[in-house]
């Protein structure tokens, strides 16, 4: 991580504002490259975090004071959010700091979280101020809400992330799209009823949505990652809390980073009310999940807070890693003979997750939601054949890069050439040995992981 970048959009066109915002920044990048230095000056870094911590809450008294003189319509929600900030959550990091004697781990916790919070604070309530965004969502009809809730995480996921997203399907229910980093938060409402919210990130979204906030492309997810997406997604709701009132998110319960294997209990034990997957336009996917329930009470889920987050965070990366590696490659069969599905699907299953579909749009609909790592692809199907799939496959930027291979039953030359003219990873005879099958489909997945 080299810094955090400064940029125009960030500017709500009031100038001291803007050159409060700026100096923030500039503290925040020193401390960061301090961060890196193992003999750093713990003197220094001491100073430095004092200076983050009187800058922002003289920054807030500033920016609390105009908005009063301006007569801001949400002062009150903006200035709990800073309250928040300033009186629970900087001194629970400066604790931790002093325990740990700023270690290297709580000194990057520390500007994990403050990243996090500035940079999202900053691009959406404090815009807000000037009017260059508003709430859209407000009073809506009840037979309306699903609607104006994917509405409002659609212009959320603009403004905050540069994304465009579009929902790809309403009833997500755990399907395995990649590697995915799941953030889980518990509110409770005006009248004590439970809201449980959950954002199910793929990793390369996730990492990309970094990289453009840290100006440093990360190769995996690490504890900084995580700590910068926690309080991004925390902003992200404080933004629908605001946009869309059916759902009450008054006060933040419980908040723990989920596997995806604990993802998919929470799912059996707890189906979500409202369940929202969504794509960006090839750079990956995000799911919106609103339930009604603690899914995870007694489970083995580890609760984030204010004393236990870097001890939490780390347990939660060793899960993952583990999982991961256990984790099988995902194979999708695509064949119109159940035979041949049957059999494709008994030979792979003791390496491979499989997945099956008898057409080419059963195939779409399964790669869209269910993230395949290979598609074996019948070349001759009846409607819609395998040059029609492919062709699809690769017109949507959201999956056209999963790799396909085509299955054929005829091994003449001029129906291999037609075959390889379309440019898929290869192809399998039907008619080939299992063993000769099953050894070319171990090879291409050794050769990626190359």
């Amino acid at each position: 991580m080299n810094q955090v970048v400064w940029k125009d959009s960030y500017k709500i066109g009031v100038d001291f504002i803007d050159k409060e915002h700026q100096v923030l920044f500039s503290r925040v990048n020193k401390l960061l490259k301090l961060s890196q230095n193992e003999e750093k000056n713990e003197w220094v870094c001491r100073e430095g975090v004092k200076y983050i911590k009187h800058h922002t809450e003289e920054h807030f008294e500033h920016e609390e004071a105009y908005m009063q003189s301006i007569q801001y319509s949400e002062y009150e929600i903006h200035k709990r959010l800073h309250d928040d900030f300033r009186f629970v959550t900087l001194p629970a990091l400066e604790e931790e700091l002093e325990e740990t004697g700023y270690s290297m781990e709580s000194i990057r916790h520390f500007l994990g979280v403050c990243i996090g919070w500035v940079v999202s604070h900053t691009q959406m309530e404090d815009q807000a101020i000037v009017g260059k965004t508003a709430s859209k969502w407000t009073n809506i009809p009840h037979d309306k809400e699903k609607d104006a809730l994917e509405a409002t995480i659609v212009q959320i996921a603009k403004e905050m992330f540069h994304l465009d997203a579009k929902m790809i399907s309403g009833q997500y229910a755990g399907e395995d799209f990649g590697k995915v980093v799941c953030c889980r938060f518990l509110y409770h409402g005006a009248k004590k009823e439970k809201n449980e919210i959950t954002f199910v990130y793929e990793e390369r979204l996730l990492l990309k949505i970094i990289a453009g906030i840290l100006n440093a492309d990360y190769p995996k997810v690490d504890d900084m990652v995580l700590n910068v997406t926690r309080y991004l997604s925390r902003q992200f709701l404080e933004k629908v809390r605001k946009s869309f009132s059916a759902i009450d998110l008054l006060e933040l319960e419980k908040e723990s980073l989920l596997t995806h294997e604990q993802l998919v209990n929470s799912f059996q034990r707890s189906q979500p009310a409202c369940s929202m997957l969504f794509a960006t336009g090839g750079n990956g996917y995000f799911a919106f999940c609103v339930s009604s329930a603690d899914s995870i009470r007694g489970k083995n889920a580890t609760e984030i807070n204010h004393q236990n987050a870097i001890a939490a965070i780390n347990e939660f990366l060793v899960k993952e890693n583990a999982e991961n590696v256990e984790r099988k490659k995902k194979i999708l069969v695509v064949d119109d003979s159940d035979f041949m599905r049957t059999k494709m699907t008994q030979l792979l299953a003791a390496h491979y997750d499989m997945i099956e579909a008898s057409s080419s749009i059963s195939a779409i609909k399964k790669i869209t939601i269910n993230r395949p790592d290979l598609v074996l692809l019948d070349y001759e199907m009846p409607v819609c054949d395998g040059r029609q799939a492919l062709e699809m496959i690769r017109s949507d930027e959201d999956i056209a890069d999963i790799p396909v291979m085509f299955l054929t039953g005829r091994g003449d030359k001029e129906s291999v050439r037609k075959v390889m003219a379309l440019k898929p990873e290869g192809y399998l005879l039907k008619t080939m040995p299992e063993d000769d099958i099953k050894n070319m489909i171990d090879d291409f997945f050794a050769r990626r992981s190359e």
